[in-house]
């Protein structure tokens, strides 16, 4: 029997840009649903659509044996013998069925159904395989939507949602507008796939730095680190093993046409171009540029930084609201502390103060004193930091010595911290009452002024 549906099949794959056999398999399914509803105990049925002509063929697989119990799933040798003179007991046979106009009709109406909806999944299937390979590039679309403040934007295969969260603040949008945006994720979901843009992530910034610098793209220049709050600053770190290329200057480009290009397309962001380097204290310095450093202090195991800069710098160096230094500090890996040179000259001179010689550690003779100033540990507070490993390389300082002069140091500066809080302490009480006592002074000297002036 022969339905003339394989144009129709054809006309679907085109307009759905489904390959035409996964359209033909889809309809083959629901044939085979059809054909089990009839006959609910057949296991072994099969369906095949001729893309020719568009007949259905109804197929079952039986065994052949010497005497019939199920006509389902058996055929006699006799039968299988008319149909294959070859044919023996507990042979296969593929044996075709009369399909009927009322089943052909009947499943035909059922494909239909069955057809759209697996049309839909396949549809849905063939964008989900396409955009979740894209996740990490940046695309462009157009808005489509505004629900809630989230976007949703046309790609012309899909629709994407840009939400809030991830929009550039103080960022309007009309319908109609032209947006670009970076690929974050991709869900599959009951409504299709869910395409997820971003524009405040550091990908996205790089995406348009591969674009607009053909050296980042093709690997001569690399982008080191990235610092970003979006709509506001970004820090952006490069390097080039090549020297005889500036990796600063390229990504510029010629009066600032390429980072112009950028900062337009991200709401005029302000983008700093900082060269890398492997020394920390030099990457430091250059990420708080304008600023320029005098002195800074390394704590390696802290991974932290004491930086002092020119004192009429220290509010560049910060940056608006601290933001010069967040940037510096996420874009170096590094804690940074910023003080002017003042405050640090001035912290450097209280430090300095606050030393004590270790030869004032009681248990520590001038011999000892000698062999830890030679291995230059000097104040106390350098011995309660010492590591014990270090001080065991020291001629006839033990295991245990070194344990108990680092203790001994350490209990020794918490002592004399508690001095010194309890000196300060007293020192703030003296200064209020002697304050107070001023302050009483001056309102019995403006009472006698008062009265006088009553009795005149």
């Amino acid at each position: 029997m022969a339905y003339d549906i394989v144009e129709a099949l054809a006309m679907i794959a085109r307009e759905k840009n489904i390959d035409l056999d996964v359209v033909i398999s889809k309809v083959e399914e629901s044939l085979l649903a059809a054909a089990k509803k009839k006959y609910p105990l057949a296991e072994n049925l099969s369906i095949k659509l001729n893309r020719k002509t568009g007949e259905i063929t109804m197929i079952a697989l039986k065994k052949v044996v010497k005497k019939v119990t199920d006509k389902m799933v058996e055929i006699s040798l006799a039968e299988a013998k008319e149909l294959d003179p070859s044919a023996e007991v507990d042979d296969e046979m593929d044996i075709y069925l009369e399909v009927d106009e009322e089943f052909g009709r009947n499943a035909i109406g059922t494909a239909k159904q069955v057809l759209i909806q697996k049309v839909r999944e396949a549809e849905r299937d063939k964008i989900y395989d396409e955009y979740i390979t894209r996740v990490g590039t940046l695309v462009s679309g157009t808005v489509q939507q505004i629900d809630k403040g989230n976007l949703i934007i046309n790609l012309g295969k899909a629709e994407a949602v840009l939400p809030i969260k991830e929009q550039i603040p103080r960022e309007k949008y009309r319908q109609g507008d032209r947006i670009r945006a970076y690929i974050l994720d991709v869900q599959k979901s009951i409504g299709g796939p869910q395409v997820i843009l971003s524009r405040v992530s550091n990908e996205f910034l790089k995406g348009l730095f591969e674009l607009e610098v053909p050296e980042i793209f093709e690997k001569v220049i690399e982008l080191k680190a990235i610092a970003r709050e979006p709509g506001e600053r970004s820090k952006v770190a490069v390097y080039s093993a090549d020297e005889r290329i500036d990796p600063v200057g390229a990504c510029v480009g010629i009066k600032g046409v390429r980072v112009q290009s950028i900062v337009r397309e991200l709401n005029n962001e302000r983008i700093d171009i900082i060269p890398y380097s492997g020394n920390p204290e030099i990457f430091v310095t250059r990420a708080l540029a304008p600023a320029k450093v005098v002195h800074i202090d390394v704590f390696e195991e802290e991974r932290g930084m004491t930086v002092a800069v020119e004192d009429d710098k220290l509010s560049l160096a910060i940056g608006k609201a601290g933001q010069n230094a967040r940037l510096a500090s996420k874009l170096t890996g590094w804690k940074i502390n910023i003080l002017s040179e003042s405050d640090y000259n001035e912290m450097r001179k209280r430090e300095a103060e606050e030393m004590v010689q270790v030869g004032s550690l009681e248990g520590i003779g001038e011999k000892l004193e000698e062999k830890l100033v030679t291995a230059n540990i000097n104040t106390v507070q350098q011995l309660a930091k010492a590591e014990i490993d270090n001080l065991t390389k020291i001629e006839g300082i033990g295991q245990k010595t070194a344990e108990s002069l680092v203790e001994k140091a350490r209990v020794f500066l918490a002592d004399l911290e508690v001095k010194r809080k309890e000196a300060k302490n007293a020192k703030e009480k003296d200064e209020a009452a002697a304050a107070a006592k001023e302050d009483a002074g001056a309102g019995v000297a403006e009472g006698t002024d008062n009265a006088d002036s009553e009795t005149n």
